[in-house]
């Protein structure tokens, strides 16, 4: 077991190849002048995430080039194309025997979504059992909270670009909403048209 994890470790799902923006790898995006897989992670750290798992997937090798992610375990998902069910489990596997107790799962393509919300979320850490997810005006968003005691549950269900949705679907009564409207704003960067919300300025 490993003891410099703490309670709550960030898990950035960056593996994307980017179809819908002409297979530009999201990780490889620019924000404020640098990858934005960067400013992801440095979003968890930020929120209190001592340890931060980043799976990659697309061009993986440019992007161990070109990021600084100090501080980062960098998964390979060679699995990536079957998109993000494959990426959370390849993330979850990596964690196992780490000692976290729960996991902050955030996307790389959501840079609207600031350190602030993050920590929130960690802040609704109470158990391996807890499940919390950042709420929207009272719709559940991302990121997303998930204590150990689901994960083998959640791996088992994570297939295509489904992510944990069917077991939080499952589960939803038991799902701790943290209300992130006031400090995030949840948009993706999906296609061409997003790419002007990575304006320099705008971040």
């Amino acid at each position: 077991m490993t003891d410099d994890y703490g309670p709550v470790a960030g898990l950035l799902l960056a593996a994307g190849g980017g179809r819908r923006l002409g297979g530009r790898p999201k990780a490889l995006l620019e924000h404020r002048g640098r990858p934005l897989v960067e400013y992801a992670a440095g979003v968890l750290r930020e929120a209190g995430c001592t340890r931060v798992h980043v799976v990659l997937g697309a061009r993986a090798d440019t992007v161990r080039e070109r990021a600084v992610l100090p501080g980062c375990v960098l998964v390979d998902n060679p699995e990536w194309e079957r998109g993000m069910g494959s990426s959370l489990r390849a993330g979850l596997e990596s964690l196992r025997g780490t000692g976290a107790r729960a996991v902050l799962v955030s996307l790389v393509d959501q840079p609207g979504i600031g350190a602030e919300a993050a920590a929130r979320l960690v802040a609704a850490y109470d158990s391996p059992a807890t499940l919390a997810s950042a709420a929207y005006e009272g719709r559940r968003g991302h990121p997303v909270l998930l204590g150990a005691d689901h994960w083998a549950g959640i791996a088992a269900t994570a297939t295509g670009d489904q992510g944990a949705r069917a077991y939080l679907k499952a589960h939803a009564d038991a799902i701790a909403l943290v209300e992130c409207a006031d400090v995030a704003d949840p948009y993706d960067i999906d296609t061409v048209a997003d790419l002007a919300r990575l304006e320099r300025h705008l971040g």
